[in-house]
């Protein structure tokens, strides 16, 4: 049985159960049930080892740049979270998910555009978060500067992984929500399960599908529809070869 975070009607996390594939998931304002990891606690819940000067809440985008090149974390209001490195079954939904919305995008000579990680998101346009989603579309493309997109994306995914499940369910979802990324993807391999969050107008509305379908993306009204079926098959082909 699998829960997943949403925002409810008071701006604060709760969680549901995933309900049928397509079907529009209950608000009922539960604690937040996603598993946070053995590993969280070891690293106090991913955070980065850094500086002694600073603790950890304090941190902004100086402490930031200057971390190695090689060390990649979020910045997510001034506390520092390690990210681990993807499995290839990460990085194969990502490339392919990609792929699809770039397809759509150059098709429909839409302005939009799709990038993947690792790109800096300045999320809320401040020096206390800094924010690498594994997808994310941009419409505005004033928003995309040299160093980093500069303000919310409208488009987000994450690829669930056991280290990331708590950070990509809680703490990003609600940074999303509030900095108005109009909609948000939770991709979970494991389960083949993609929930979405639509956030258009301030509102926020949970949608569960199974991998069998093909999912539409509600910021290109539908049009834009994302199939699983390749994706799956190549992970489980991945998977059983361990």
């Amino acid at each position: 049985m699998c829960y997943y975070a949403f925002i409810n009607e008071r701006g604060r996390p709760g969680s549901y159960h995933c309900g049928e594939p397509g079907e529009e998931t209950e608000k009922h304002g539960m604690e937040v049930t996603a598993k946070m990891p053995d590993s969280y606690e070891q690293k106090k819940k991913g955070e980065a080892t850094l500086t002694e000067q600073k603790k950890q809440g304090e941190f902004t985008l100086e402490d930031y740049y200057a971390l190695p090149d090689e060390q990649r974390v979020d910045l997510i209001d001034g506390v520092f979270y390690d990210m681990e490195v993807p499995y290839t079954t990460h990085q194969i939904a990502v490339a392919e998910i990609g792929r699809q919305l770039d397809d759509y995008i150059r098709d429909q000579g839409d302005s939009c555009k799709t990038m993947i990680s690792p790109v800096d998101v300045q999320l809320e346009c401040d020096d206390r978060t800094m924010v690498q989603p594994d997808i994310l579309v941009v419409c505005d493309r004033d928003k995309i500067k040299m160093r980093c997109v500069y303000g919310a994306p409208d488009f987000i995914v994450e690829i669930l992984s056991e280290p990331s499940a708590y950070k990509d369910t809680t703490l990003k979802l609600m940074k999303y929500f509030h900095a108005g990324v109009r909609e948000y993807w939770m991709v979970d391999l494991e389960n083949e399960v993609v929930v979405v969050y639509d956030m258009t107008g301030g509102d926020c509305y949970t949608y569960a599908y199974k991998m069998d379908q093909l999912i539409p993306v509600r910021i290109f009204g539908g049009k834009c529809q994302i199939h699983f079926d390749e994706i799956c098959e190549e992970v489980r082909s991945i998977v059983q070869r361990g």
